[in-house]
């Protein structure tokens, strides 16, 4: 018989290993910004996890995140927040983050209309 106890399993639901881009920002404007783009490594419904290189991630961080991200104009992206419940730092000099989804805030609209100039 085995003396090492099993860790349980806390996700609510089950993960899938999906590359989707999505683009991170923190949602307080009191941090520092950055706009982080990146390709999720594992996926499920109410979280995400990826590897970054951007060090002012913290647990309990709120960002706003755009996914699935395109930068082709026009596109209909669903924008969520979400919090920081994960951050390790790995061997690679990267960090792997997690975070839950919180809310869906909307679609994100990427329109280009070229070369815009503010009236004076």
């Amino acid at each position: 018989m085995s003396t090492t106890k099993s860790r349980s399993e806390r996700r609510a639901s089950r993960r899938c290993k999906i590359t989707q881009l999505m683009r991170i920002r923190p949602s307080d404007p009191q941090k520092d910004h950055f706009d982080d783009i990146r390709g999720s490594l594992s996926v499920s419904r109410t979280g995400v996890f990826f590897h970054s290189s951007e060090k002012t991630y913290e647990v309990g961080m709120r960002l706003f995140v755009t996914m699935p991200y395109t930068k082709e104009s026009a596109t209909m992206q669903r924008e969520f927040l979400a919090e920081v419940v994960r951050r390790d730092q790995l061997p690679n000099g990267l960090y792997g983050i997690g975070f839950k989804i919180l809310m869906e805030v909307g679609f994100q609209n990427e329109y280009s209309f070229g070369n815009y100039s503010q009236r004076k």
